[in-house]
């Protein structure tokens, strides 16, 4: 009897277009790392434009990059790193089926995530403030701090369009992550198991993961 109910159970799980919960799990995940290969070649080619900059003003890169807040870039990298720990743990609990911890581990993912965007608009208020988004009112005072202005506009330009591009994968992941917890509260047929938190959860790893790489290519420069 037990055994019959848990292939119904199975069964049920199943979506129609799908011969196997096996094959449909399979689907699930070729089609999201088939996403993150084309947001790997986005970033891609803005880290080989960084790269390609870096090795040509490795000098004026590490007057400018004096201009950004370590301690800020740290703060929010730990922030993001305790959210990775947490997404990761929503998806054990899901897996065994703990409703309540799932939710909380969420939950606690968009707070940081939340944290994250805090404080990188405390950092992008100063970038404004001292006119350095590139932009026409950009401002570098090569006399005070060194470096060439073109070179300046060419390091905070792609400061900006990194760190805003992933700024913009923060904001869906919280999106994201927000209508997945509705969806599970309210055991929605569409989360018939605990695949979806698992490719949310893959998702929220590469943001994180771009991260790592963004804070010491910009905030750790060596001299």
């Amino acid at each position: 009897m037990a055994a019959h109910a848990h292939a119904e159970s199975i069964e049920d799980s199943v979506y129609f277009q799908y011969e196997t919960l096996e094959q449909q799990q399979e689907t699930y995940i070729l089609g999201m790392w088939a996403f993150l290969l084309t947001e790997i070649m986005m970033f891609g080619a803005l880290f080989l434009a960084y790269t390609v900059y870096r090795f040509q003003y490795q000098r004026d890169f590490f007057i400018f990059h004096e201009q950004l807040d370590w301690k800020l870039g740290g703060l929010n990298t730990v922030v993001l790193l305790s959210s990775s720990f947490s997404m990761a743990l929503a998806v054990h609990y899901h897996q065994i089926k703990k409703k309540a911890a799932t939710l909380w581990c969420l939950a606690f993912t968009n707070l940081c995530a939340f944290g994250f965007l805090a404080i990188k608009s405390i950092e992008y208020g100063e970038k404004f403030k001292h006119h350095l988004f590139p932009n026409d009112s950009f401002v570098w005072d090569a006399a005070l701090h060194g470096g060439n202005p073109e070179h300046a506009r060419i390091f905070f330009s792609l400061y900006f369009v990194m760190t805003g591009l992933h700024g913009i994968h923060v904001l869906i992941g919280i999106l994201v992550i927000t209508t997945l917890m509705v969806l599970i509260a309210k055991n929605h047929r569409l989360i018939t198991d605990y695949i979806p938190t698992e490719m949310v959860g893959l998702y929220w790893h590469f943001v994180d993961l771009v991260w790592i790489f963004l804070y010491p290519l910009y905030y750790l420069i060596p001299k």
